[in-house]
């Protein structure tokens, strides 16, 4: 039987620290890539996507602390001004990959952002670029998907750089609807992609994961799916129909509900990264039902994840990172 384990998790601001840093942040940073490998080493995926992760040398520290066991490693090459960017570590065959990053175009894709001065500017691709790599595993293929969509986290521009405390109202209602906007688009962006690969005739199972900064049934998750009606938990999921051919199923209702969430935000848990699977990851079985992967968020990855404010500078000595992992297992049959 072919089994597929893949992991997401933002690791949080996952940056190797300047030759010239002090010594208490190379120590935090020795932590923090224990912490990861020996997270990952207990759960042992096939595949892990990480989002905030700073470029290819942390990445290529964490393999090492890996030992070894995740020797391919494909990176996003377009982060956002931070640096920060998404990636796939990898421990079967990686036979294709490509950068998600240019909206297509389209009226629901026609976006514009504030500059300092209160003019209006175009934005026509992802503040981070998402990224696609195709997988094999006993000689069959994957699509892997993974993004980390707008942060609702709101910042204001201003000449020289930005400032999270807006002028006034009208400005804080502007640029929150204008990062609601882009988080949509670039729903928008994915789901075309994932049309792109599904319409293929070739049946390849498609993963599409990471952190989307919006909760299960948030427009911009249910925009992912596709169409409505046959959810993981309603009487419609074994009842295939035409729409199946396209749908992402959300497998957030797999998860136990006391742990459905992988961040705290000002006290309130919430299920920000999510992995949604195309019907091939649902063999039916004899009784003509879909059989169910294993799905689990680890929120006890770390003693206790924190509940994180608005104010980012506070996590800036923080060594476990602010997101849970989550983890899916698909057995696929022979």
């Amino acid at each position: 039987m072919t089994t597929l384990k893949v992991m997401t998790w933002n690791v949080e601001n996952f940056f190797r620290p300047a030759l010239n840093a002090p010594q208490a942040e190379v120590d935090r940073y020795q932590q923090k890539l224990a912490l990861l490998a020996d997270v990952i080493n207990q759960q042992n995926p096939d595949v892990i996507a990480l989002q905030e992760t700073g470029g290819l040398e942390p990445l290529q520290d964490l393999q090492e602390a890996l030992g070894g066991t995740f020797p391919r490693c494909v990176v996003s090459a377009f982060p956002d001004g931070r640096g920060i960017r998404v990636a796939f570590l990898s421990q079967i065959p990686v036979s294709g990959q490509a950068d998600i990053v240019d909206f297509p175009s389209g009226p629901a894709l026609d976006i514009h952002n504030i500059t300092p001065t209160g003019d209006s500017l175009p934005v026509r691709r992802m503040g981070r670029g998402a990224l696609w790599i195709r997988v094999t595993k006993n000689g069959r293929p994957f699509h892997l998907i993974t993004a980390h969509l707008k942060s609702k986290l709101l910042s204001y521009p201003r000449v020289g750089g930005s400032s999270f405390t807006p002028r006034d109202e009208t400005e804080r209602a502007q640029v929150a609807g204008i990062a609601l906007m882009r988080r949509m688009a670039e729903a928008v962006t994915l789901r075309l992609q994932a049309n792109m690969l599904l319409s293929g005739n070739d049946q390849t199972p498609l993963l599409l994961m990471g952190d989307f900064n919006d909760v299960p049934d948030a427009q911009t998750s249910l925009l992912l799916t596709g169409p409505s009606g046959s959810e993981i938990g309603t009487v419609g999921f074994n009842r295939p129909d035409k729409g199946d051919d396209v749908r992402l199923f959300n497998l957030a209702p797999l998860i136990p509900e006391a742990r459905r969430y992988s961040r705290i935000t000002n006290g309130r848990p919430e299920l920000l990264d999510q992995i949604f699977a195309s019907e091939e990851f649902f063999p039916v079985e004899a009784n003509n039902k879909r059989r169910l992967p294993l799905v689990d968020s680890l929120i006890d990855f770390t003693s206790q994840l924190p509940s994180v404010g608005d104010n980012p500078t506070v996590r800036d000595t923080a060594t476990a990172p602010d997101h849970a992992p989550v983890v899916a297992m698909f057995a696929l049959g022979v």
